[in-house]
C-alpha cells in the first residue's frame, strides 16, 4: 500500500475546500431538473426514464474502485479522475439534449449517465475519507457536515439553474460538464491528508460555527428559491442572490483564516516538557547505541504483523532474535480488511438497513417531478426539489450532531436513530398514499429529513465498527444499497406501476393518486422492516459503543495487528 504523507498544517483548510467539492459531488441530485427534458426531447416512456434514474444512482454510489484508490493515490489524483468522468458523461448528455448530436442510442445515454454521476463517487470519497482521517475523534460530526453539504448541492445547483441558466436543461448539463472540473481543479491542492486533529474546546467551537453557517445557507437557499418562484425578480437581484450564496459557501474558510491571523498560544510548560523529552531521548540514543537496536528488535513483532512483510523478512528477523506475534482476527471497533468485514453479521445488517432506508427514499427523489405532476399537477418541480434538498440537508447535519451528542453522553449506538427515522418514513409514505390536500409538502419534508439521516448515520457507524484503515472501500460497498434500492423500488416497481396507470388513462402523463399509491404502500412496508432490523443491530453493537465512548470521549481501540 502506498504511504501517503500527511501535512503538518491543521486540517481546517481541507475541510473548507471539501465543502466546494461536496457541492460538485451532489451533481446526481440534479436529475429531476433535466429528466423531463430527456423524456420529451428523446421520446422516452416513464419506464425508460426510471431506468435512467437507476443509472443515475448506480453511477453515484458504486464507488468501490474509488475506495481502493483512496489507499493507493493522493486525494488530488482521486479528484482528477472524478472531474474527468464528469466532463465526459455530462458532455455526452448535453450533446443529446441540446440536439447537437441526434439519435443517440438509449444504451449510450444510460452509459453516459452512469459515467457522469460516477464522478460523485470519486469526488465524495476523496474528501470524505481524507477528512474522516484528519478528524478521527469527530467522525460523526464531520460526516454530518460533509454529507449535509452534498444534500444542499441540489438546492445550490437548482438556484443556479433557475437564476443563471434560465431553467434550461441543456445549459445545466453544459454547466455540469464544465463547472465541476473547474471547481475540482481549484480545490484539489487543498484537499490533502494532514496531522490528525485533537479534541479540544476550540475544535468544538469551530464545528459549531461550520454547522451554523451551513444551516444559514440552507435557509437562505430555500427562501430565495421560493421567492424566485413566486415573485418576478430582475436579473440584477438574481445575480446578487448568487453572489451572496457564493460568499456563504466560503464561510468555512473563516476558520483557517482566523487560525492564521490569531494563532493559539501553546502553553510554555508543554513546550518545555516536549523539549526535555526530545533531548532526553536524543541523549540516551547517543550514549547507548545498543538501546536503539534493542528497542527496534523488540518492536519487530508488531512490524511483522503488517501485511507488507514477506516470509523472508520474518525469517531473517527471527534469526536476529525477534519474537513474532501471531495474527489475530480484529474485534469490532478495530481496523478490518474488507474481506474480514464482509463476513460479519453486523456488516450485512447495517447494509440491509441502509438499503431499505435509502432505497425507498431515492425512489421518491427520482420520481419527484412526476409525483408533483400526478398529485398536484405541478408544472415546475424546483420548489419541491428545493424543499426535499433542504430537509435532506437538515437530516444529514442533524444526524451528525444528534448522534454525536448521544453517543458521547449515553454511549447510544447511532443506529438507534435509523430505527426512529425509518418509523417516521412509514408515516411519510402513508401520507403520500393518502393524497390528501397539503400532504405532499408535509410528506416530502418528513421523508427528506429521514432520508438524510440514513446517510449521515451509516458513515460513522461503519467507521466505528470496522475502522478507518480500509474505510474507503467499506463505505462505498455500503453505498451500493442506494442503486440496488433504486433499481428494485424505482426502476421495477414505481416505473411499472406508473406506466400501467397511464395506459389505463390512455395518456402519456399519469394524473391522480393511483399513479403511485401502490408504490407508496409497498415502501411503507419496506421501511417498517428496516426499522425492525435496525433495532436488532442497535442491540447487537451496544457493547462496542460502550467500549469506544466510555467516559464521554472517543477512545481508539488497541490495534489488532492489521
Amino acid at each position: 500500500m502506498a504511504v501517503l504523507k500527511a501535512g503538518t498544517r491543521p486540517p481546517w483548510v481541507g475541510l473548507g475546500a471539501a465543502v466546494w467539492v461536496q457541492i460538485a459531488a451532489g451533481n446526481a441530485y440534479t436529475f429531476p431538473l433535466y429528466s423531463s427534458a430527456l423524456k420529451s426531447v428523446l421520446g422516452f416512456t416513464q419506464q425508460q426514464l426510471t431506468i435512467l434514474g437507476v443509472a443515475n444512482d448506480f453511477g453515484e454510489n458504486v464507488g468501490i474502485v474509488a475506495g481502493i484508490a483512496c489507499n493507493k493515490l493522493a486525494p488530488w489524483a482521486v479528484l482528477l479522475v472524478g472531474l474527468c468522468l464528469s466532463f465526459l458523461g455530462y458532455g455526452v448528455l448535453w450533446l443529446a439534449v441540446s440536439g447537437t448530436v441526434s439519435s443517440l442510442p438509449y444504451w449510450v445515454l444510460f452509459l453516459a449517465l452512469c459515467v457522469a454521476t460516477h464522478s460523485s463517487a470519486w469526488l465524495g470519497t476523496a474528501v470524505l475519507v481524507t477528512n474522516m482521517r484528519n478528524f478521527p475523534a469527530s467522525r460523526g460530526t464531520v460526516a454530518g457536515i460533509l454529507k449535509g453539504y452534498v444534500g444542499l448541492s441540489a438546492a445550490v445547483l437548482t438556484e443556479i439553474y433557475t437564476m443563471l441558466l434560465d431553467g434550461s436543461a441543456s445549459k445545466l448539463l453544459l454547466f455540469l460538464a464544465l463547472g465541476i472540473p473547474v471547481i475540482c481543479l481549484a480545490m484539489m491542492y487543498f484537499v490533502r491528508a494532514c496531522t490528525p486533529s485533537e479534541e479540544d474546546s476550540s475544535e468544538r467551537v469551530h464545528f459549531l460555527f461550520t454547522q451554523a453557517a451551513s444551516l444559514f445557507l440552507a435557509i437562505y437557499l430555500l427562501t430565495t428559491t421560493i421567492l424566485t418562484d413566486t415573485v418576478s425578480l430582475s436579473i440584477y437581484i438574481k445575480y446578487a442572490f448568487i453572489a451572496i450564496m457564493v460568499i456563504l459557501l466560503m464561510s468555512p474558510l473563516a476558520i483557517p483564516l482566523k487560525m492564521t491571523l490569531f494563532p493559539a498560544q501553546r502553553k510554555q510548560s508543554n513546550q518545555s516538557n516536549g523539549s526535555d523529552a526530545i533531548s532526553g531521548e536524543t541523549k540516551s540514543s547517543q550514549t547507548d547505541p545498543l538501546l536503539t537496536t534493542s528497542s527496534s528488535t523488540a518492536n519487530l513483532g508488531s512490524f511483522f504483523e503488517s501485511d507488507d512483510v514477506s516470509e523472508v523478512d520474518i525469517l531473517l528477523a527471527v534469526g536476529e532474535g525477534a519474537t513474532v506475534k501471531k495474527k489475530r482476527r480484529p474485534r469490532r471497533g478495530e481496523d478490518f480488511k474488507f474481506a474480514e468485514a464482509i463476513v460479519k453479521a453486523d456488516f450485512w445488517l447495517l447494509w440491509v438497513v441502509y438499503f431499505l432506508g435509502v432505497g425507498s427514499g431515492v425512489t421518491v427523489l427520482n420520481n419527484l417531478a412526476q409525483i408533483g405532476v400526478s398529485l398536484m399537477e405541478l408544472d415546475d418541480p424546483t420548489v419541491l426539489l428545493s424543499l426535499f434538498s433542504f430537509c435532506n440537508f437538515l437530516g444529514r447535519l442533524g444526524a451528525g450532531a444528534v448522534s454525536e451528542h448521544f453517543v458521547r453522553s449515553k454511549a447510544l449506538p447511532r443506529t438507534a436513530w435509523m430505527t426512529v427515522t425509518q418509523i417516521i418514513m412509514v408515516i411519510a409514505f402513508l401520507l403520500y398514499a393518502s393524497s390528501l390536500y397539503g400532504t405532499l409538502y408535509a410528506a416530502t419534508t418528513l421523508l427528506g429529513i429521514c432520508y438524510g439521516f440514513q446517510f449521515a448515520i451509516m458513515i460513522p457507524t461503519a467507521s466505528e465498527l470496522f475502522g478507518l484503515k480500509h474505510f474507503g472501500i467499506i463505505f462505498n460497498f455500503m453505498q451500493l444499497g442506494n442503486p440496488v434500492g433504486a433499481f428494485l423500488f424505482s426502476g421495477l416497481l414505481a416505473g411499472e406501476v406508473y406506466d400501467v396507470e397511464a395506459r389505463k388513462q390512455a395518456v402519456s402523463t399519469c394524473i391522480g393518486p393511483s399513479c403511485y399509491r401502490l408504490t407508496f404502500l409497498v415502501l411503507a412496508g419496506v421501511c417498517g422492516l428496516g426499522a425492525f432490523l435496525s433495532l436488532i443491530l442497535t442491540v447487537r453493537i451496544k457493547p462496542v459503543y460502550h467500549m469506544l465512548y466510555a467516559g464521554g470521549s472517543f477512545r481508539l481501540p488497541q490495534s489488532s495487528g492489521h
